[in-house]
């Protein structure tokens, strides 16, 4: 069985890389790469109305077949490299889909495969999605993999395939990166946002 085999109609897939060296005049301090792999695959419940709950379960579980798919292909770009420290999901559904086409795809399970691929901990992965034409753009953006709170792995990077997705189709993003060019913004800790959440909860009432 190739590497590329799974059970979904996957038409194309792009790989997407983005090494910035510098930024406002100044030498990036460390590297700061992030690559993305987009799969074009047909939506086998395009023009069909509202999807059921069992709809949304199968996409669920072919985010899962794709998903490792994609991840395997982002991942071989850092082998030898920096290990990624930030991860992001996104997906466009052609015109003939609805949103929550999208939602299934990147919210309940691709995350599984993504971080089985990188041996990552609970972070939440941040998702876009969006109902688009073919060759909409879509921001894929990141957050830590390993924490949720790392500033510096805070980013977005913007995508898109041409000609896709077809209206009954969808263009599904998995993408991984090291760091933000250059980032120094330090934000508030986990505990002092708890602490200023509980402030405000307590302030409201």
């Amino acid at each position: 069985m190739s590497d590329n085999a799974v059970s979904v109609d996957i038409r194309q897939i792009t790989l997407i890389e983005r090494e910035i060296l510098s930024e406002a005049g100044r030498p990036a301090d460390r590297p700061t790469r992030h690559v993305v792999a987009g799969a074009v695959f047909k939506n086998p419940f395009a023009g069909q109305g509202a999807a059921s709950n069992e709809d949304l379960a199968r996409l669920a579980e072919i985010s899962v077949e794709v998903g490792a798919l994609l991840t395997k292909k982002v991942l071989a770009r850092f082998a030898g490299l920096e290990r990624p420290r930030a991860y992001g999901k996104a997906v466009v559904v052609g015109t003939d889909g609805e949103s929550e086409h999208g939602a299934a795809l990147i919210h309940p399970r691709i995350g599984l495969a993504m971080r089985r691929g990188l041996g990552a901990g609970p972070a939440l992965i941040p998702g876009n999605a969006k109902v688009g034409s073919a060759g909409a753009s879509i921001d894929v953006i990141f957050g830590g993999a390993d924490d949720a709170w790392d500033y510096d792995a805070m980013d977005a990077t913007t995508v898109s395939i041409p000609g896709a997705p077809a209206p009954n189709e969808i263009a599904l993003f998995v993408g991984f990166g090291t760091t933000r060019v250059n980032a120094r913004v330090q934000g508030a800790s986990a505990e002092r946002v708890a602490e200023l959440v509980a402030e405000i909860k307590s302030s409201a009432k």
